[in-house]
């Protein structure tokens, strides 16, 4: 589950933000984008050592000064159901694509076999530069060697 999913998730519910300097923002959640920049109302701040405290309608917290967010567990439930939702989704799409199996395994192609051909032998394929070490005088069953490297073999 990645970060800013749970927080799109965890919007208008209560959370906690610690910052690096130690204070800590108890808040509902109103937005945050994909710096992890949030919005937060009714809200409450403690001081770093924990003797102050001050209530705020609203505040606005830069990302890059959070230290860790809590969040309520049914929020991360919440997008553990979704993740495996999509997940579903996707499996099922697999299977309902459709098509006979030799396509699906050769690359999605009618003919099966690589786009470019690699890895055929000599006399198939479409009989490009890699498949002419055949007709240059290559010994049979070399694959795609072309000639020079039949000469540097001993």
């Amino acid at each position: 589950m990645l970060p800013l999913s749970l927080l799109k998730t965890a919007q208008s519910h209560p959370m906690l933000v610690e910052l690096k300097n130690g204070e800590t923002y108890n808040g509902h959640l109103v937005s945050c984008d994909s710096w992890m920049n949030i919005n937060l109302r009714d809200v409450i701040c403690t001081s770093k050592d924990g003797d102050r405290f001050w209530r705020m309608p609203e505040c606005y917290i830069r990302g890059s000064t959070i230290k860790y967010l809590r969040i309520p567990d049914e929020v991360i439930d919440m997008v553990k159901e979704d993740a495996q939702a999509k997940s579903r989704n996707r499996t099922e799409m697999n299977k309902n694509r459709g098509g006979n199996a030799s396509q699906n395994q050769r690359g999605g192609r009618p003919g099966g076999g690589n786009r470019n051909n690699v890895g055929n032998r000599p006399g198939q394929g479409y009989g490009g530069p890699a498949n002419n070490a055949m007709r240059l005088g290559g010994a049979a069953g070399q694959g795609n060697r072309l000639p020079h490297a039949a000469k540097n073999r001993k």
